[in-house]
């Protein structure tokens, strides 16, 4: 019997500060620039002032990536255009920097962190940092067994608690979230699927590298037949995540509820991050209060899991790839959010404008008194 329950997180958490917000929108009315001009960036501000708990934001200046790896039995099915077993690649790219996350962390100024929570390789392949904290050498195969036993269940979950926590003491600002996996979709759809009480067809999408008809189909199957051992233990969330989840995906899920119990804001990517960010909200149904969605992933299930939460993403660019690369192309926008809401100047108050105005007048009406004199 596992001694944690996610289910104690909902009173752990609380909102961001909504008396600071109000006062952050009566501030925004009175900025230089008209309310609503700036778009969905005065929301971004405001939420940030919520959870910055300052009605002037501070700047966005130690953002993290955030990168939770594992591999996934059910990868063996073929339901993956990449090998299974071989998310260890995908850490490679980002580590030698040739990855688009990669690219895009250096040129907003976000450092990475690679958390090794279910990898199929030998730890030998990758640097102490990021195998270190390795929960089981991959993930069951969740159409036949279960991904995780209860107690590594629990393991990642408080592995994914203790990153946030050495995120936050750290100073990290802002989060953005991301998976390295393959197979990970997959355990990602029947979450979603289980939650939201839909069929495997409505979640099972193509993944990030676009799979064929065949290996969709075989896909489907394999979320089919997962569904039929998640429903039985839709009642405990961490049984849940042992059962049809991963290493990967029950330490993201840990990481996001102790994120919002530290008032840390994250920026979720794509399906995977979607699926631990609606088990966390079955938890703590206030959690999902300090997650923006970054961009449309072209996932059903993405889809599925953003609009039970209520997120509506900030970019919609046709991006695919997944591994945290369309929450870093987000972030550069809530990086301007917050910087706008920091700098822009108030307007003149009415009553100085009018005392400028009134010392304008009696100013000129001096330089004229004074210039009449010289004529006499």
């Amino acid at each position: 019997m596992s001694s944690l329950n996610l289910d104690d997180f909902s009173d752990l958490i609380e909102r961001p500060d909504g008396g600071v917000r109000r006062d952050a929108e009566e501030r925004r009315e009175r900025l230089i620039v008209p309310p609503g001009a700036l778009g969905r960036l005065d929301e971004l501000g405001e939420w940030l002032s919520a959870a910055q708990a300052s009605v002037r934001v501070r700047p966005i200046e130690r953002p993290r990536v955030v990168l939770f790896a594992g591999d996934h039995g059910v990868a063996e099915l073929g339901v993956s255009a990449r090998p299974a077993g071989g998310a260890h690649r995908l850490v490679r790219a980002v580590l030698d920097g040739g990855s688009p996350a990669a690219v895009l962390a250096r040129r907003t100024g976000a450092t990475v962190r690679i958390v090794d929570a279910g990898l199929d390789c030998d730890p030998a392949l990758l640097p102490e940092e990021v195998v270190r904290h390795r929960v089981r050498r991959g993930s069951g195969r969740i159409d036949v067994e279960d991904a995780l036993t209860l107690e590594e269940a629990e393991q990642a979950v408080r592995l994914g608690m203790a990153i946030a926590d050495e995120e936050a003491d750290s100073g990290t600002d802002l989060v953005v979230l991301g998976d390295l996996s393959v197979g990970g979709t997959t355990a990602a759809a029947t979450l979603i699927a289980a939650l939201c009480g839909t069929d495997a067809s409505v979640v099972t999408g193509r993944g990030g590298e676009h799979i064929d008809d065949l290996a969709w189909m075989r896909k489907c199957a394999a979320i089919r037949d997962a569904l039929r051992r998640a429903r039985p233990v839709l009642g405990d969330q961490l049984e849940l995540l042992a059962t049809v989840g991963g290493a990967d995906l029950a330490a993201t899920t840990g990481f996001l509820l102790q994120c919002a119990v530290r008032r840390t804001p994250v920026i979720l990517d794509g399906v995977v991050s979607a699926a631990c960010a609606l088990v966390g909200q079955r938890a703590a149904f206030r959690a999902p209060d300090w997650w923006l969605a970054g961009q449309v992933s072209g996932e059903p299930g993405q889809a599925k899991a953003l609009d039970r939460m209520a997120l509506n993403p900030l970019l919609d660019q046709g991006v695919t790839v997944g591994e945290g690369t369309g929450a870093l192309l987000a972030l550069p926008l809530v990086q301007a959010a917050a910087a706008l809401a920091a700098e822009l100047p108030e307007r003149p108050s009415d009553q100085g404008a009018a005392a400028a105005e009134n010392e304008e007048a009696e100013t000129a009406g001096v330089t004229a008194a004074e210039s009449e004199s010289d004529t006499d």
